[in-house]
């Protein structure tokens, strides 16, 4: 068989007829940066590199080789390079053209170090790494105008989760004033032992605590609440007597040491296994340290990378918790079971509640922090129930009023079409109050014919003061009841509990309620109004809580006389 020859002009036409390069750059070879990527023991096959801050990487074939485009070869550049159990590590101030870089990585500690001590999320005397966050990722003291990770953490829940009245308050038994409701009463059976009696009413009384009921121990709300106090501890800690970096609340220094998650086969967490009960950490050993994050070119220092950091499942750990077999908090369960958990389409728990915030460093420049695309930058203000804003892009509602015959009739739907779980979610004291008002032309409300009401849980009293029971509209709520005392809506999960209705909604889902009002001659105001309300009310009394209620939708129909 002959031999052909290939000439240096075949070459030429082959790469033009085959198209990989434009007849405008027939004459340019792409410039590229190549090199090696080892370890103590050789090199490293399927190594992450990266042109540092762009989104230009490969992977290292099985001899732990790599080669990147250079784009622009007249800018130096910077090369990072990362595995599975490596630090990252990298190469810097490079030139397009370079055929030998070898950039070695060095393994990070594969055990979790107990005996470590977490860094302060503020300020902190300290050096290098071992200060803290704020000494790189704060813009205080500064002429930065924009926000850096931990100014947007202060603002966060939680960063005040080991603060939180509420929490503190139904913890203790107490109310915001410090008052005490009395321990819980008890009775005895000799079919199931010990069991909770209902408050004394002839007793002052300042809403229910977990204390209240089991004074002997500390229970696991910490496990949440001031997880870096309970991790080597989860039932050992009272999270009210924390101080330190533990009374920061969830700090970043514990959020960037979460390695892994446990979950069962179906993806979610184990039964009553809050919090750090539920996670797996890598705190370094004496002398290293190491944090975990969202990038793969975090380099120089102790870092590495973790795909769990923008995953969805990072969240479960306290986004889902169930007592005594009865699920309370599943805003992670119920974004699996969405349409938002599909791997196409869908949306994790960050896309919506770490939105980038235009910024386009995390760190300050003086410590090392580098330009990147704002688009990759996300936000660590994490809003939830807690921002008014989110709150009223979380549902849309549509409202209809027709004056027949001699009844109005009002038709109004919400749909849950703008949030990845059920609205409301997490706390059981959490609902939506839907209120429906027909007025005459006096401002008199007209009498309901036929359509539902709100429950008396809504508060029995004043309208003008919040109180709701009994008006045209409807409640969306997951209502607990005490198994012993049948006391219902309750908080008190932390003893047996009953789900006896949840109508909140899902994803996607819509709602309607048809509404039937008395006839009247003259003009007519239809006003619909939704609510979110952070907890029943009667129990917001018992603790004095604070509350302003959230208007979350709100529409006014006027119908002429006819």
């Amino acid at each position: 068989m002959p031999r052909i020859k290939i000439t240096a002009g075949i070459c030429l036409f082959l790469i033009l007829i085959s198209g990989l390069v434009s007849s405008c750059s027939i004459f340019k070879i792409p410039d590229s940066i190549s090199g090696l990527v080892v370890d103590e023991h050789g090199p490293i096959s399927d190594a992450t590199v990266r042109i540092q801050t762009t989104e230009i990487e490969t992977r290292t074939d099985n001899l732990g080789r790599f080669t990147l485009p250079v784009q622009d070869p007249s800018i130096p550049l910077s090369i990072t390079a990362w595995k599975s159990g490596y630090y990252i590590a990298g190469k810097y101030d490079l030139k397009a053209g370079i055929k030998d870089i070898e950039i070695h990585l060095e393994k990070h500690a594969e055990i979790d170090n107990p005996a470590y001590s977490w860094l302060p999320s503020l300020y902190h005397p300290g050096e290098g790494e071992n200060q803290g966050c704020a000494e790189c990722h704060s813009n205080q003291g500064t002429a930065i105008s924009h926000s850096l990770p931990v100014d947007e953490w202060l603002l966060d829940s939680h960063s005040q989760s080991a603060t939180n009245p509420h929490f503190l308050t139904m913890y203790n038994g107490q109310d915001v004033d410090g008052n005490q409701s009395p321990i819980t009463r008890t009775g005895y059976s000799q079919d199931y032992g010990t069991f909770p009696l209902s408050p004394d009413p002839s007793q002052p009384y300042y809403g229910p605590g977990y204390k209240l009921d089991f004074p002997e121990t500390d229970g696991n709300c910490a496990a949440c609440h001031t997880p870096a106090a309970s991790v080597n501890d989860p039932y050992g800690v009272d999270p009210t007597s924390v101080n330190g970096v533990a009374a920061e609340g969830v700090p970043c220094d514990f959020c960037h040491k979460i390695w892994d998650i446990k979950l069962d086969r179906y993806g979610m967490p184990y039964e009553n296994m809050p919090g750090v009960l539920s996670y797996e950490f890598r705190r370094p050993p004496e002398g290293h340290q190491l944090f975990i994050g969202p990038y793969d070119d975090v380099a120089p220092g102790e870092d590495t990378y973790s795909p769990l950091q923008g995953k969805s499942q990072f969240c479960a750990g306290c986004h889902f918790s169930s007592f005594w077999d009865t699920v309370i908090y599943n805003s992670y369960g119920e974004w699996l079971n969405s349409p938002y958990n599909d791997p196409d389409t869908g949306q994790e728990c960050q896309d919506c509640h770490m939105l980038p915030a235009g910024n386009n460093i995390f760190a300050l420049p003086e410590e090392g922090g580098l330009e990147r695309n704002p688009e990759t930058i996300f936000s660590h203000k994490m809003p939830g129930a807690a921002s008014v804003e989110l709150l009223q892009n979380s549902v849309s509602m549509d409202v209809s009023a027709e004056q027949k015959e001699d009844a109005l009739f009002v038709t109004v739907s919400i749909t849950n079409d703008r949030t990845g779980h059920h609205v409301p979610t997490d706390s059981p004291l959490r609902h939506l109050i839907l209120l429906v008002n027909a007025l005459d032309s006096s401002g008199s409300r007209l009498a309901l014919l036929s359509g539902p009401t709100t429950p008396e849980w809504t508060g029995t009293g004043d309208p003008t003061s919040g109180y709701y029971a009994g008006l045209p509209g409807k409640a969306y709520a997951k209502v607990l009841q005490e198994q012993w005392t049948q006391i219902s809506p309750s908080g008190s999960y932390w003893n047996p509990t009953t789900v006896i209705s949840d109508n909140r909604l899902a994803a996607f889902e819509t709602d309607k309620s048809d509404f039937r009002f008395q006839f009247t001659n003259g003009p007519i105001q239809v006003q619909v109004i939704l609510l979110y309300r952070r907890a029943f009310i009667d129990l917001a009394d018992q603790k004095s809580w604070d509350l302003s209620d959230i208007v979350m939708e709100e529409e006014v129909i006027f119908i002429p006389a006819k």
